[in-house]
């Protein structure tokens, strides 16, 4: 198959690039399957059926992990190779095992050729990967294949509360400073100048859209020229689990795109045909990846932040820009929830809570003295 052109008949209206992303996720998921012992089947029709593509990619990968912790950490096993993993070694691992691999995770060392690198976890990332694992022996126990259920003994790793967790967001005066900065190039170094040129008003539109309505990566990675519906006032998108969503176009975001398309976008005649009805093309004509967009959205925030690139935020960091803006000039939490298309308002709470003053800004001027009544009497029946 790698020698082969793959050719996909794409029968619904997503656009092409929307459903050819998608298939290389499955294929991403597929990979990893043949690389694990075919015993745990079971595991992967569950994943399959029941679970988001990317969270199934990253679930399959944490279990190849574990599987060679196993190989090159433990005495569980013999095997060299994670397929060959026997499902009578997988029986005798007990719960204390699966501790001992977690506690391995919070940092561990690969070393290469290039030399040795040090890996470290949150533990929130720990916190998957024992997901991952305690699914894994659920279903090994429901159908059959191992003795017990040993997941009941798996440490807890205490994740922070809502109300723990920093949000980091741009502030608004930050957003005006990066924006600034793509608009006119200052604080960029001579080299980015030179691609600053070329790009500016592109990068202005990436910027604007993330700020503007929050969306993933993803959704900003995928989205087209013909995504646009001028007439209509809309554009549309792609989220997870394949959900459309129609997003409506205001000022800002119309000036910015008739600018890029028409004045910076490279013409149609000189871009191959997967990349014609790209929205967001690199200097060489081709779609943006997810990794060009990361380090667009660093440089810039970067410049606000007064940082070094390293340290700039991410695109999900202007999506929290996105929420928390939208929460500090009034706007309902439910309507941020749906633009945002969190699946609960508690995590668009986590937003509301970054709100400076919120709770000073709601009481003031609602007093109750009797300077504040402007000598009404609330007592009169005629004044209710």
């Amino acid at each position: 198959m790698d020698d082969k052109n793959l050719i996909i008949h794409n029968k619904t209206d997503k656009p092409d690039n929307v459903v050819e992303r998608e298939n290389q996720v499955l294929e991403l998921c597929e990979e990893l399957q043949s690389q694990l012992p075919s015993w745990m089947r079971g595991y992967f029709l569950f994943l399959r059926n029941s679970v988001l593509p990317m969270t199934r990619l990253a679930y399959l990968g944490d279990v190849k992990f574990f599987c060679n912790y196993l190989i090159h950490e433990t005495d569980l096993t013999r095997a060299e190779d994670p397929k060959a993993i026997k499902l009578e070694e997988f029986q005798q691992i007990q719960a204390v095992d699966i501790n001992l691999f977690l506690d391995y995770s919070r940092r561990y060392k690969v070393e290469d050729e290039k030399g040795v690198t040090v890996y470290e976890n949150r533990n929130s990332a720990l916190s998957r990967k024992k997901s991952s694992v305690s699914v894994l022996f659920k279903y090994l126990y429901r159908d059959g294949l191992v003795p017990k259920n040993i997941t009941d003994g798996f440490d807890p790793i205490k994740l922070s509360k809502p109300g723990e967790r920093e949000i980091k967001a741009l502030k608004e005066d930050e957003v005006m400073k990066m924006l600034d900065a793509v608009t006119t190039g200052e604080g960029l170094t001579k080299k980015e100048l030179e691609n600053w040129k070329k790009t500016k008003l592109r990068d202005k539109l990436i910027l604007l859209t993330f700020v503007t309505y929050g969306l993933r990566l993803s959704e900003l990675q995928q989205l087209n020229v013909s995504s646009f519906n001028f007439e209509r006032g809309e554009f549309k998108i792609y989220r997870k689990r394949g959900k459309e969503s129609l997003m409506p176009i205001n000022r800002t975001i119309t000036d910015a795109f008739s600018e890029y398309v028409q004045l910076e976008r490279p013409s149609d005649d000189r871009l191959s045909d997967e990349n014609k009805d790209a929205l967001f093309l690199s200097q060489k004509g081709t779609r943006l990846t997810d990794r060009q967009l990361r380090e667009i959205v660093k440089k810039y925030t970067s410049i606000s932040l007064g940082t070094s690139r390293k340290k700039g935020y991410s695109p999900h960091k202007l999506r929290a820009t996105a929420a928390t803006s939208l929460i500090a000039r009034g706007n309902d939490i439910f309507d941020v929830q749906q633009l945002l298309d969190h699946d609960n308002v508690t995590t668009t709470q986590l937003y509301a809570g970054h709100r400076l003053n919120s709770k000073r800004d709601l009481i003031k001027g609602f007093e109750w003295d009797e300077d504040m009544l402007d000598g009404s009497d609330v007592s009169d029946p005629g004044h209710l």
